[in-house]
């Protein structure tokens, strides 16, 4: 049903869409083929009629709801006054003037707590004479708010809500997106339009990568050393942590901080040297990578040092969950230090990981005794670790697995790094609990959800949006949504309508990249350019470091950092080659669309060659874009030989090869996604 609708939609005129939609909203009780939800609730009942939207609407809150949901409803009504034009005459919405009989009339029970396992169910009717959100807590409140500004459409008449019933809540209690502020750091602006993302598409965790080798991200005030000395001047005040930990819960957003330890350490010992296993003295690390400094887990100096820490950030972070991080501790310096070696032997630890784990519980005593609970990566998960502590799985479902079955809380990273550059559709099909899955259903309850991790190595303020959005949205889907959720094509229909909407947000992924295409050309045309930028991907997972080593003080403003993950224009591209070629080549609407695509590639290089050499920072790429051009031209041959029938001999199937093969050589740390699709051209011509 799903693909047979979403191939029809490409090929109809947007009249004949917009009858289908109203056919299939009406007489469609489960799938959400024709709603641009996402994520998709657990229960849709489309209904008959329309509410439709004008200047007069209004709002009114009954119940005990709290300030947080006047200010989301707020928020919303912004929105929507930015989205449709109108002058709302409601005005803004407070407890003194909530009349109780708007167009829109929410019913909250209680305000709910910001914390693991909260209510975040509502339902939502809408009725061509007035809507109505009910909701246990505020925060499903805020999370109904949002999918109702998703229900928004339009016909001939104006702006109207479709008649429907939903009731929904989540699949899994946690639901992050962590933001890497170590490497690269990120203003509190940043942070907040994630914020906003996130609270659109359902996140409720934002987990706040504090510390790394690169630098210390957070004002202590017991070892100000730590950021005075460890950061280079960036890092968050502890009023900009009070004020981004508000901006959160006003959106049901936890946040929990983590302070990456014994590893990924080198910052820390920036201003205090002596808690390392190696001496002195330390700067701050510039390359990426393993690096060899970690605490000293044999001195009581250094648990004392961690009792004083951990009881001004336990004051600091409301959330009961605090991540000490835990992962890639390589023990070089462990290895190499005489006293550690000595220590192991006197208390009978066998080695690098039972002494890690022996640093791991001492920790946790302290943040126990602080009323926090340890969440840390893989690498904590040790046999003799007390089951109370949460598992980050970022090396493998089976790790993710076996930890449940031994009765761990558990959350899901692995196939969520979103700066690996891999494809949405990777992501969206990556499920904690498969259908599959070895769990028992007692099993299964400890697996809570996942997060998506946004490393920093290569984005910067100005391109980290372009990185997690808009896939988080569909990451954000599959940690909410039922299982049985799992359309693609759907899937990216949707994505496509939610990514625009999330730019009124404030967020730069789509905005910023005509922005750095300018600065490329050096304020020239940059339509050339954009043509073939449209269908380059930065290399994926950790190859870009491996072709060219970088550091954090290097650029960030080249070819592959305006590149964009899972680039659109080559996705269609691909999904228009692979249909043809199913049908036999026979379709010839099909034919024409790619030959127009090829042919614009073909003519573009000679375009973009003349702004090259006004722009040297370009030069990159230059090759490759010839390669483009040439693969077009073989692509416009191989086309015009399967429309005629007419196959060619291996020779030239040889000949064509080597240039294709060429083209699959990354140049600027990008590779061009259309290849493939021309060489399966061309493979078939040649049959």
């Amino acid at each position: 049903m799903h693909k047979i609708t979403h191939r029809f939609i490409l090929r109809i005129n947007s009249i004949a869409f917009f009858i289908l939609l109203l056919f299939l909203t009406t007489g469609w009780a489960a799938e959400p083929a024709t709603l641009n939800l996402m994520p998709v609730p657990k229960k849709i009942i489309p209904a008959q009629g329309k509410f439709r939207l004008n200047e007069l609407f209004t709002i009114s809150i009954s119940g005990k709801p709290g300030q947080r949901l006047y200010k989301g409803a707020n928020r919303m009504l912004k929105r929507l006054a930015g989205r449709t034009g109108f002058f709302f005459t409601h005005g803004h919405i407070t407890p003194d003037q909530n009349t109780g009989t708007g167009d829109l009339q929410i019913v909250c029970q209680q305000k709910g707590k910001v914390d693991l396992g909260g209510d975040e169910s509502y339902q939502l009717t809408v009725l061509s004479d007035g809507i109505k959100l009910t909701a246990g807590t505020d925060i499903g409140a805020l999370r109904g708010l949002e999918t109702f500004l998703q229900l928004l459409s339009v016909d001939d008449n104006g702006y109207y809500f479709p008649a429907i019933k939903i009731e929904d809540e989540p699949r899994f209690p946690w639901r992050g997106l962590l933001i890497d502020v170590g490497r690269h750091f990120m203003p509190v602006g940043v942070i907040k339009r994630n914020l906003d993302g996130m609270a659109a598409v359902k996140l409720n965790v934002l987990h706040l990568h504090l510390t790394e080798d690169q630098g210390f991200r957070v004002e202590c005030k017991t070892f100000p050393k730590l950021h005075e000395l460890g950061s280079d001047g960036f890092y968050y005040t502890q009023a900009q942590i009070r004020e981004i930990i508000s901006y959160a819960a006003d959106r049901g957003i936890r946040v929990i901080p983590e302070f990456d330890i014994p590893g990924h350490a080198t910052s820390w010992f920036v201003g205090y040297p002596e808690l390392a296993s190696a001496p002195g003295p330390y700067s701050i690390e510039r390359g990426w990578g393993v690096k060899n400094p970690t605490f000293n887990p044999t001195l009581e100096k250094t648990y004392e040092f961690f009792d004083a820490f951990f009881k001004e950030m336990a004051q600091l972070f409301p959330d009961e969950y605090m991540h000490i991080g835990g992962d890639e501790n390589n023990g070089k310096q462990w290895d190499a230090n005489p006293q550690i070696q000595q220590f192991m032997k006197q208390h009978n630890i066998a080695d690098n990981h039972a002494l890690q784990s022996y640093f791991n519980k001492r920790i946790l005593k302290i943040l126990t005794k602080y009323g926090k609970k340890m969440v840390g990566w893989d690498e904590i998960f040790q046999p003799d670790m007390p089951v109370n502590i949460v598992i980050q799985s970022w090396r493998g479902k089976k790790a993710m697995v076996k930890a449940a079955q031994k009765g761990y809380r558990t959350i899901l990273s692995n196939g969520y790094y979103i700066d690996l550059i891999q494809p949405t559709k990777s992501h969206y099909l990556n499920d904690p609990l498969p259908p599959d899955s070895p769990l028992t259903d007692k099993e299964r309850k400890f697996i809570l959800g996942g997060e998506a991790t946004m490393w920093s190595e290569f984005v910067s303020p100005e391109t980290v949006d372009s990185r997690i959005w808009p896939r988080t949205a569909a990451i954000a889907e599959r940690l909410w949504s039922p299982g049985n959720v799992r359309d693609v094509q759907d899937m990216y229909r949707r994505l496509n309508v939610v990514s625009f909407h999330l730019e009124e947000l404030g967020l730069l992924h789509e905005k910023n990249y005509p922005m750095m295409l300018r600065r490329l050309t050096n304020n020239q045309d940059i339509e050339p350019l954009k043509n073939l930028v449209d269908v380059l991907e930065p290399v994926k997972g950790y190859k870009r470091n491996q072709l060219r080593r970088h550091t954090s003080l290097s650029p960030l403003t080249r070819v592959v950092d305006a590149a964009r993950p899972d680039a659109a224009v080559a996705r269609n591209f691909r999904q228009l080659v692979a249909e043809y070629l199913k049908d036999g080549g026979k379709n010839s609407k099909q034919e024409k669309m790619i030959r127009e695509r090829l042919v614009l590639w073909q003519e573009n290089h000679a375009d973009l060659r003349e702004i090259i050499h006004n722009s040297p920072v370009l030069q990159e790429i230059e090759s490759l874009s010839q390669d483009l051009s040439d693969c077009a031209l073989i692509g416009l041959e191989a086309l015009k030989l399967i429309a005629t029938h007419r196959g060619k001999n291996r020779a030239w199937l040889k000949e064509r090869m080597i240039i294709i093969n060429r083209a699959k050589v990354p140049r600027g740390e990008t590779e061009c996604m259309v290849i493939l699709a021309i060489e399966k051209l061309v493979k078939t011509a040649a049959n």
